[in-house]
């Protein structure tokens, strides 16, 4: 059995927008918890902060306003 408490948490990471946060594929993560969902990030891409994750699906919905 895993103790939680001994597990260290993981690394703090900086995404391109230059967001901070903590992300951990074992664990509960907060994009889990977001409505939108894209794909993967492929080709060295990275993981998105949520307001970026937000932005993204917004500007992929077929209903969503030309980007300016």
């Amino acid at each position: 059995m895993i103790n939680r408490s001994d597990t260290p948490a993981p690394p703090s990471r900086v995404v391109a927008c230059g967001t901070e946060f903590t992300c951990s594929l074992s664990g509960p993560c907060w994009c889990a918890e977001e409505s939108v969902r894209l794909p993967m990030p492929v080709d060295g891409g990275d993981c998105l902060c949520r307001e970026c994750l937000r932005k993204a699906a917004a500007e992929s919905s077929p209903h969503a306003p030309p980007s300016s």
